[in-house]
């Protein structure tokens, strides 16, 4: 008897080691991938650094991701298209009053070369019509304040209208930081030069302001939008149905750092996903794209989402500063939620904050809702420590941990599977008011319509 006792043992602990590598192979699949990913984005960031769009650092990196996709063994294209694009040059502010000082500053995109000059500075507010004094404003510089509501283009146009030369806006991390962002979404040139300024040296000023000392700056700007050629990229996994889901986040980043939290995360995830969707059997066909041109506007997922026509299809996920997700969020639209449930129940670790269905703009997945695509993104926070430093020089890969692409990728995984496979998911667009509704509901019609970015003519 001992010997079959033996035997039956010995074929239970076979049994359950398999079971085991099994769960494991299941699991390691995702890893491999994503440490794949976050291999690939360590040498893009090192190798070429900032993907500032229209520029050579980004044209090269983007043709290096074409080329490890292609030993991959899959077939990236090129999505060309022209976009207003923005050339960072040789800016500078330096305080004059209360004595000489160079000044950390970065200019915000679209802002356009001038004559050097010399002004006083006066504190600003917020930017609204409301925040000037009286008089005494005309042939200054502006101070804005870090907590201002309105969209760039908005206090530009005020502050040239009140007769201001320049705007020096202050930063809201401190440590030295810059806050590199667009001054446009539709590629206008700004009115006058405005500038983000180290939250240190904008407050300073503003206590000499406060106590009625003169602030002197001289600002001169040459950088200068140009237009730019640019592409997204895109990959096709065909599944049974020509059905899709898109699954895309922005490849350009600013060009002070290296771009790595934003959107170097997005970047490795996609590449992940590529990866490792590359020979599974799918029910749906998987369309994954790095856009370009998002952090000047959208440009590149106003391209794709305008592209679209009548394509079929499911929804629309974007990943853009994704960490681990403790949510995944339907972006407002309601024929979602019992699929992302099904996803969620489906889950042997709950997400902590389930399924949420909140909306919100500014990234990529805004683009396709304005043409009537369903999109979804996830509730990720990342570490403090980490994402602090976005859009500024300390944007470099060492910010970012290996296991947040790793973690981050195995739920965006199984959540990208579960929408391709399930089968009581149908196409859906949603139609102009229904469009309008989902962004009235959320309260984002009005920035929708300041950004110009809808409603679309």
């Amino acid at each position: 008897m001992r010997h079959p006792l033996i035997f039956f043992l010995a074929a239970l602990v076979a049994a359950a080691s398999a079971q085991g590598a099994q769960a494991s192979a299941g699991s390691s699949e995702w890893d491999a991938s994503a440490r794949a990913g976050y291999a690939f984005l360590e040498r893009l960031c090192d190798d070429f650094g900032g993907r500032l769009v229209g520029s050579r650092q980004n044209r090269r990196a983007l043709e290096r991701l074409a080329q490890e996709l292609s030993a991959l063994g899959l077939k990236p294209e090129f999505q060309e298209f022209s976009m207003p694009g923005w050339e960072r040059r040789n800016d500078s502010v330096t305080m004059l009053k209360p004595f000489k000082r160079s000044l950390r500053v970065a200019a915000l995109s679209y802002t356009n070369p001038h004559t050097p000059f010399s002004a006083d500075v006066v504190a600003m507010g917020n930017g609204a019509a409301t925040d000037y004094a009286a008089s005494g404003v005309a042939g200054k510089v502006g101070l804005l304040s870090a907590g201002t509501g309105l969209q760039t283009a908005e206090i530009a146009a005020i502050a040239k209208e009140r007769g201001l030369r320049a705007i020096l806006f202050i930063n809201r991390e401190a440590g030295g930081q810059l806050l590199t962002r667009t001054g446009s979404f539709v590629g206008k040139p700004l009115p006058i030069p405005v500038y983000s300024i180290t939250q240190e040296e904008g407050l300073w000023m503003g206590r000499l302001l406060a106590r009625g000392e003169p602030v002197r700056v001289d600002v001169c700007t040459t950088s200068r939008c140009v237009t730019v050629e640019t592409a997204n990229l895109v990959v096709r996994l065909a599944g049974r149905s020509t059905d899709k889901v898109i699954v895309g986040g922005h490849f350009d980043s600013w060009d002070l750092g290296q771009g790595a939290i934003d959107n170097g995360l997005g970047v490795a995830q996609l590449f992940a996903l590529a990866h490792a969707l590359r020979n599974r059997p799918l029910a749906r066909t998987v369309e994954i794209v790095w856009f370009n041109g998002e952090e000047m506007g959208l440009w590149g997922s106003r391209h794709a989402a305008k592209m679209l026509g009548d394509d079929s299809v499911i929804a629309m996920v974007n990943l853009d500063m994704v960490g681990v997700p403790i949510g995944i969020n339907a972006l407002g639209d309601d024929s979602l939620v019992p699929a992302l449930e099904r996803f969620e129940a489906g889950r042997a670790v709950k997400l902590p904050k389930g399924v949420e269905n909140v909306n919100w703009m500014g990234s990529d997945h805004t683009a396709y809702q304005v043409v009537g695509v369903r999109a979804v993104t996830f509730n990720a926070p990342i570490d403090r420590d980490s994402v602090r430093y976005y859009h500024d020089f300390a944007d470099t890969i060492d910010k970012l941990p290996e296991s947040i692409v790793v973690k981050s990728t195995a739920v965006i995984g199984d959540a990208v599977v579960a929408l391709v496979n399930d089968p009581a998911l149908a196409p859906f667009r949603r139609d102009a008011k229904e469009t309008e509704a989902l962004f009235t509901k959320f309260g984002i019609d009005q920035r929708m319509k300041a950004t110009g970015l809808w409603p679309t003519h």
